[in-house]
């Protein structure tokens, strides 16, 4: 299995970080695949392929810690393409609520 789980909500609550700029704060780091869990269940086939897909917006992937589990909460597209190329990691930039 790629992820921990999927899911399809976010169960962590509002933390206020909407815009790319509202992220650009949080640094990146490394993150396994194999710990995150989803909040999208679906995903558009067209973002996954498209050449340009990760060229706008945040160049990381967007992910939330809470209650000891990290929430992929934008760049499923970004860890499913890493997880096409076998690579088990992804940069993501993770906030983390108390």
């Amino acid at each position: 299995m790629i992820f921990k789980a999927v899911g399809d909500s976010r169960p962590y609550p509002d933390h206020g970080h909407v815009t790319t700029r509202d992220w650009s704060d949080v640094p990146p780091r490394m993150v396994r695949l194999q710990d995150l869990v989803t909040t999208k269940r679906n995903l558009d086939l067209v973002m996954l392929l498209a050449e340009d897909s990760t060229f706008y917006g945040d160049l990381f992937a967007h992910v939330v810690e809470w209650e000891g589990k990290f929430y992929l909460e934008d760049g499923l597209h970004r860890a499913l393409r890493a997880a096409l190329q076998q690579r088990a990691t992804l940069h993501a930039r993770v906030l983390v609520l108390d």
